[in-house]
């Protein structure tokens, strides 16, 4: 199971293109400060799905006490995709939605729920209103652009990297994803180098050395993707998920799995 899930997650490229533009982004553009840090939880003595949970629940009594607050329905929905709980964050988004129509941060919000559970042209329409092409947001361009890469539209997508990277230069996470849209269509000297480039500026962003990782993978360069790897898995761990990629793509299976992930619902961190 473990090493399925790692290599779905890998692979398919669904949850990656995604986490590295909502993760990075989504406390930004709405607003809201880290849901876990406005918690008064001390961050060395619980995991990040401890304090998910918890989040859950605390933010979770303050939307049932009063549910067309902006702020409680916000950050309820944050804490659920943040805990995994996908059709639920739809759920509560979208009646925060309804009571608060046109709020271009809900829509955002919306949006990238819609995104994480595998809405994908719901997500792309809904982050379509969530911004303007007379003040574009490079958050949602990109988001915009991973959603486009996970229907199969790598073109345009890269379009929408391009636009997001005008406004803001460099950025890793747009990196990330414009790398792992590269890894999509198997051009993997390219897909290295743009995540070389997103590591050196994002050096502890365990997501991009994740995806670096497996750019490097699927060259077959298996002891430098494991080295990478090594960094944010336990050395067996790393070692078991690294031979089981060597071992799809000596069957010719890890394309197909790609390929197939393309309309899978993403995972979310």
């Amino acid at each position: 199971m473990r090493r399925s899930s790692y290599l779905a997650r890998f692979l398919g490229s669904a949850g990656l293109l995604t986490v590295a533009a909502i993760g990075l982004a989504g406390c930004q553009t709405t607003g809201a400060p880290d849901i876990t840090g406005s918690l008064g939880t001390k961050a060395s003595t619980a995991t990040p799905e401890a304090d998910a949970r918890r989040a859950v629940e605390a933010y979770g009594e303050k939307y049932r006490a009063n549910p067309k607050d902006l702020d409680n329905g916000l950050r309820y929905g944050q804490a659920l995709r943040a805990n995994g709980q996908h059709e639920q964050a739809v759920a509560v988004l979208e009646q925060v939605n309804l009571t608060h129509p046109g709020n271009r941060v809900v829509l955002g919000a919306y949006g990238r729920a819609l995104a994480e559970n595998g809405s994908f042209k719901l997500a792309f329409d809904v982050l379509s209103h969530a911004h303007t092409p007379a003040n574009p947001d490079w958050r949602i361009l990109s988001i915009q652009g991973a959603v486009l890469d996970q229907m199969g539209k790598s073109d345009e997508a890269r379009r929408y990297y391009a636009s997001a990277l005008k406004i803001k230069p460099d950025d890793p996470s747009v990196l990330s994803n414009l790398g792992l849209s590269y890894v999509l269509t198997k051009e993997l000297p390219k897909a290295e180098a743009t995540l070389r480039r997103a590591q050196q500026l994002a050096p502890n962003d365990s997501r991009i050395r994740q995806n670096l990782g497996l750019a490097l993978g699927l060259q077959g360069r298996f002891a430098e993707a494991e080295a990478i790897v090594q960094a944010d898995l336990p050395p067996d761990e790393a070692a078991a998920n690294v031979a089981y990629l060597k071992s799809m793509l000596s069957s010719g299976q890890a394309g197909k799995t790609a390929a197939g992930q393309r309309s899978a619902a993403p995972s979310r961190s």
